[in-house]
């Protein structure tokens, strides 16, 4: 029986490490828009603002690096507000994204601060773009980190989030695998706009929305008997690189 002066328990967190400022609403929208939906705290860490390679637009426009990083800081606050999420921008730079002690140690200081219940990012390969992996391994070396107690720095050691890493650009070439399927069709008009709010990267909108189609056909086919999926239903699909912790199958 729960004491009625009871402190409430905190919302669930949910982390997401990315590497550039659109990555996350491509891949992940769905589920930060879910997330958020429920009441849950999102924090989005984006490691850089894509301002050289993921920024072809304004280049050609004739824009200079500060103005091109000011538009995609902009385009991720406005979409990471779309899906309800706080983003957190740490500007170490794209193409090369290289990895620090200091930029892993900021990472480590972010997941002791929002102490993530789960954690998404890029998948270990990418050979089209090697921003992404590099994110990857400060994901995952950072939240090993984090639940270090002997490693300095403030706040409280974590527990051992489970990650699931986001579909890349290119599934075919990345041995990525859709083992799990999201149904985010209640949240897909939020996803759309937060997708319209990057306006460098346009070219991307109608693929996403194709991607979530079909990524929502796959979810049907493997529901089985599941009643209660939309006639046309959206979805995003993820991998997990560490065991499922279970008591039963299902």
């Amino acid at each position: 029986m729960t004491q009625a002066n009871a402190p409430a328990s905190p919302p669930r967190s949910t982390l997401v490490v990315t590497a550039h400022a659109g990555d996350f609403v491509w891949r992940a929208g769905g589920a930060i828009a879910l997330a958020a939906s429920r009441g849950e705290k999102v924090t989005i860490a984006c490691l850089t603002f894509g301002e050289r390679g993921e920024s072809a637009k304004a280049w050609r426009e004739g824009r200079k690096l500060d103005e091109i990083k000011a538009i995609r800081r902009d385009e991720a606050e406005r979409a990471a507000a779309t899906l309800g999420a706080e983003v957190r921008f740490f500007d170490a730079g794209d193409y090369p994204l290289v990895a620090t002690a200091e930029l892993t140690d900021r990472l480590v200081a972010v997941y002791r601060d929002t102490q993530p219940d789960v954690v998404l990012t890029h998948p270990t390969e990418d050979p089209y773009n090697g921003d992404h992996p590099a994110a990857n391994r400060m994901a995952l070396e950072a939240r090993v980190l984090a639940q270090a107690i002997g490693y300095p720095g403030e706040g409280e050691i974590i527990g051992a989030p489970p990650v699931f890493y986001f579909e890349p650009h290119q599934p075919e070439m990345s041995g990525f695998r859709p083992e799990v399927l999201l149904d985010i069709t209640e949240v897909w008009e939020t996803k759309r706009k937060a997708m319209e709010c990057l306006g460098a990267q346009q070219h991307l909108w109608d693929y996403y929305t194709d991607l979530a189609v079909r990524r929502g056909v796959q979810l049907k086919r493997n529901a089985g008997p599941n009643l209660g999926l939309a006639h046309k239903t959206m979805a995003e699909a993820y991998m997990r690189p560490y065991p499922q912790i279970a008591k039963e199958l299902a």
